[in-house]
């Protein structure tokens, strides 16, 4: 081997170690941004308030005046009838010419949105004729294997921080605001601890060297970083920031398939979040139900409700089989389920009393395990006309029954 072939081999060995370094640290530093969003202990008021107050300075306004509470339910009683919360409701013709003209809470989601386009901007890979793109990297592809099959680091950054923190972060924790809150016409968005999924992986990129932002980008980088480790979420009008306390519980677990640390709430027998005012959520499974569903489901509740989901996470509370036992529904075939070899489909018909309207309930097992290592047992609706339970199996696929039983695996 020549000189200079050895000093190539020395320093490609050399980028592919750095690589695989700067790789497990981000993976590392997710971890921490996760943590930070499911962070279940009082805020940082003193620092969370001096943050607000920079980003009210960059909007040209004076600090505001801060109201505390306990929960985001607490927080829509105080700027539900509060107009200086809520978005410019007017007209194309009325809008004002001038940004510094709108209403706050529109310039602070501006400024919010304008931010993470220039940080997207500075993460975006180069870019590359299209003969030597690679595309997206495949899901569930573990951050290592995919450097080694020569996925950049910015790609995998994207994949490993950036979709598994967005996949955790606003799912769960947003929508468990939502739920709290729930909806008023015209009131602008929240910012705080779900915020973490977009501010944790550009602060991650720039960390492990993988972007390079322009000064005042990072500054405000900081600020909203600052924002997501020290408080729950805050609501801003002007004059006055509404800041709502963190959780004082939240239970999650493992999302399936997890392989980058995706979690999903989930509250076996308690609610998933607790506030200190006493408001909380339930959540099974990444699902937010009413309390009733964890608390005492039954099957004349489980017909009353409207929502599919909801009713489903119902009767997986009480059990498949009792709940066939108690609704009286009548079997009408069972077959060997040759998409999950082992497993056997049940198909019962569904009298019209029962859902609204006629149909048949395919019984069968999932195919890939969860996170507790079992497989889950669910049913699927299909319809009436259906008797055959590989029929009803190939239905759900888009397939008929005779293809559904060529399948080697279904998942």
């Amino acid at each position: 081997m020549s000189a200079r072939e050895f000093a190539y081999e020395r320093e490609n060995k050399n980028e592919n170690e750095d690589a695989y370094e700067r790789v497990r640290e981000a993976c590392a530093l997710r971890d921490e941004w996760l943590a930070h969003a499911l962070r279940a202990r009082p805020a940082e008021r003193a620092d969370a308030e001096d943050a607000v107050g920079e980003i009210y300075r960059l909007l040209g306004e004076a600090p505001p005046r801060f109201v505390w509470v306990a929960s985001p339910a607490a927080a829509l009683d105080a700027v539900r009838d509060e107009p200086g919360f809520r978005a410019g409701l007017l007209r194309q013709d009325d809008r004002p010419q001038t940004a510094r003209a709108w209403p706050l809470p529109d310039r602070l989601a501006r400024m919010e949105s304008d931010l993470r386009h220039r940080l997207g901007e500075a993460v975006a890979e180069p870019w590359t004729p299209p003969w030597s793109q690679r595309g997206p990297l495949p899901p569930g592809t573990p951050a290592e294997e995919a450097l080694a099959a020569g996925w950049s680091v910015r790609r995998v950054l994207r994949t490993a921080v950036g979709d598994a923190l967005k996949a955790s972060v606003p799912d769960a924790l947003r929508s468990t605001v939502r739920n709290s809150v729930g909806s008023v016409a015209g009131l602008m968005t929240w910012y705080g601890q779900h915020d973490a999924h977009w501010v944790g992986y550009y602060d991650v990129c720039a960390r492990v060297g993988a972007a390079r932002y322009r000064s005042h980008d990072a500054a405000e980088l900081r600020l909203w970083a600052r924002l997501a480790r020290a408080t729950g979420w805050w609501w801003a009008a002007p004059g006055l920031c509404v800041m709502a306390e963190r959780p004082t519980a939240v239970r999650t677990e493992p999302a399936p398939a997890a392989v980058h640390g995706e979690i999903r709430l989930h509250g076996e027998d308690e609610p998933a979040v607790r506030f200190a005012d006493g408001s909380e959520v339930y959540v099974l499974h990444g699902t937010v139900v009413p309390k009733w569903v964890v608390t005492g489901p039954t099957v004349e509740r489980i017909h009353a409700e409207p929502n599919i989901e909801v009713r489903r996470s119902a009767i997986e509370r009480i059990g498949w089989d009792s709940y066939v036992e108690q609704a009286g529904l009548e079997l009408v075939g069972t077959a060997d389920d040759p998409g999950n070899p082992g497993f056997r489909l049940s198909l019962y018909d569904v009298p019209a009393g029962v859902w609204g309207r006629r149909g048949r309930l395919l019984l069968t097992v999932n195919g890939s395990v969860e996170p507790d290592g079992r497989r889950r047992r669910y049913g699927l609706g299909v319809p009436a006309h259906l008797d055959d339970p590989l029929d009803a199996a190939g239905w759900t696929y888009g397939v008929s029954g005779r293809q559904y039983a060529q399948l080697v695996r279904r998942t």
